[in-house]
């Protein structure tokens, strides 16, 4: 069976039952877990946003931005991307066991909930740890959360692995699955136990408590490191007959992209909301002050607000289109691998900062001197979440002929048009920052019109890109290809050597 070919047993045992089988599997008590999948993806999702909002409610002085706010900004969102960090390390988790575990029946479904009330403390804890860092009671209880959710996870694989039949087909006709258990049991436990240390730790010396917490989230890339280190000291050894793509640390391990989906698409829609709250929130006006104010005219009296909508529309108008080219990328990718996955979190790690972006620049008016920075951190924060977007395509480039559908590879007909919509994004917000740089007087301007200007050459980007490419062939005199041709899937884009 080929790497590409593998992982479809998982996907199939994930979704939808075979005409006719559903039914019996219910009156077992066995049930296919694409509902309870879903129902984990938007709890996680949710919990990995909403910690924007601790940093987009900061109240700020005018004085207190010249002398402190870059600081107490920069502490925050540094908490709230660990926060979202850890929880998707828990996600992630979450992903590659089900990948194991292809069937549920009430037991496995009700450990699932005590995984997943286990992971919604977390935020709390990990917001209290880095409230109180001297403080030991806050590094402990987030170590127990974390201990207590590899418990849980635990318990779901020796269930599964004492029922069979919950299992992967790929793993419940092998004959190695007391290897396959140990080996799953052996990685689910790591985290808990380095996080076990850490809570004794940080009775008595907290610094190395928060090394052993930073090592559970990174040991994936850590232990892949080590495995190339020893690749190239002792020579590549050969796998046993044995293995099994899933648990194995390796960066091309497949993830679930259903998931990955869902999980994104969970990410997009509660950024989308909070943006709609905050205008529900501050900018319906008072019935008193419309009365001795604007004499009794409401529209006068939202009128004052015309800033906040403005930026309540850009700002939107950013979430939807990243969101499409989310769904563009994901389109056109077969699979997704661990590399994949932790470029995709990253960017949905910025994608949940477009909340503060709104903040920043419907703030305008009433901070005119500040515009300059909120301008900035804007930019930085669109910057970061579409350039992941363009790390995810380059890492699928490198191995396209597994990871990409044809007409989206190096060459394809696709390509070209993926190429410029991942793109635009990064390159838009790093030329409005650079931008204020020169002109600083005009940052305003320059921010408003690249958010008017970037959804209209998402219209005109198809054509664009069609006209740039006839120019390129009739300069190096190419023929055009024919439509519906075979050309059509496959038409170079350069002359072949």
């Amino acid at each position: 069976m080929s790497g590409p070919q593998t992982p479809e047993p998982a996907r199939r045992t994930q979704g939808d039952s075979p005409t006719g089988t559903g039914g019996e599997d219910t009156a077992d008590g066995i049930q296919h877990s694409q509902r309870m999948l879903s129902f984990s993806d938007a709890l996680l999702s949710i919990i990995a946003t909403v910690m924007i909002l601790p940093v987009t409610h900061t109240e700020i002085s005018p004085e207190q931005f010249d002398k402190s706010i870059q600081r107490l900004l920069a502490t925050r969102i540094a908490v709230y991307l660990m926060t979202f960090l850890i929880v998707t390390v828990a996600w992630a988790a979450h992903t590659r066991l089900f990948q194991v575990v292809g069937k549920i029946d009430d037991t496995l479904a009700l450990l699932n909930l005590a995984c997943m009330m286990t992971i919604t403390f977390l935020p709390f804890t990990f917001s209290l740890m880095v409230t109180f860092p001297e403080v030991p009671l806050g590094i402990f209880l987030f170590c127990m959360c974390v201990i207590a959710i590899g418990a849980v996870q635990a318990l779901i694989v020796v269930y599964a692995f004492h029922f069979p039949h919950l299992l992967n087909p790929q793993i419940e006709s092998s004959t190695h699955r007391t290897l396959y258990r140990q080996h799953i049991l052996g990685i689910v436990l790591r985290g808990p136990a380095l996080c076990f240390a850490a809570a004794g730790f940080s009775l008595f010396f907290y610094p190395l408590s928060y090394l052993l917490m930073a090592t559970v989230i990174f040991l994936p890339y850590v232990s892949k490191a080590c495995s190339w280190c020893k690749g190239r000291l002792v020579g590549p050894q050969e796998p046993p007959a044995h293995s099994v793509e899933f648990f194995t640390f390796d960066l091309h391990e497949p993830l679930s992209k259903e998931r990955v989906e869902a999980f994104s698409d969970g990410v997009y829609a509660i950024v989308a909301t909070l943006l709609i709250l905050d205008i529900c929130e501050d900018n319906i006006p008072d019935s008193k002050d419309v009365k001795e104010k604007f004499h009794g005219s409401l529209v006068a009296a939202l009128s004052v607000y015309g800033p906040h909508f403005l930026a309540y529309f850009g700002s939107f108008a950013t979430v939807g289109l990243l969101w499409f080219a989310h769904h563009s990328l994901f389109l056109h990718i077969r699979k997704a691998t661990q590399s994949m996955g932790l470029l995709n979190t990253l960017s949905l790690a910025f994608v949940g900062g477009l909340p503060l972006a709104y903040q920043q620049t419907s703030a305008f008016a009433r901070q005119p001197h500040d515009e300059l920075e909120s301008v900035r951190v804007s930019c930085a924060i669109i910057f970061f979440a579409s350039i992941f977007q363009f790390a995810i395509w380059t890492t699928a480039l490198l191995r396209e002929e597994e990871t990409l559908q044809p007409s989206a590879r190096f060459g394809g007909r696709e390509h070209a048009f993926m190429f410029a919509k991942l793109a635009l994004y990064p390159c838009a917000s790093l030329l409005a920052f650079a931008s204020t740089c020169f002109l600083s007087r005009f940052s305003t301007a320059i921010f408003h019109l690249t958010q008017i200007a970037v959804p209209f050459s998402f219209l005109l980007l198809r054509l664009l890109v069609r006209l740039a490419l006839a120019l390129l062939r009739a300069l190096r005199g190419l023929p055009l290809p024919a439509p519906g041709g075979q050309d059509d899937v496959r038409s170079p884009l350069l002359p072949s050597p």
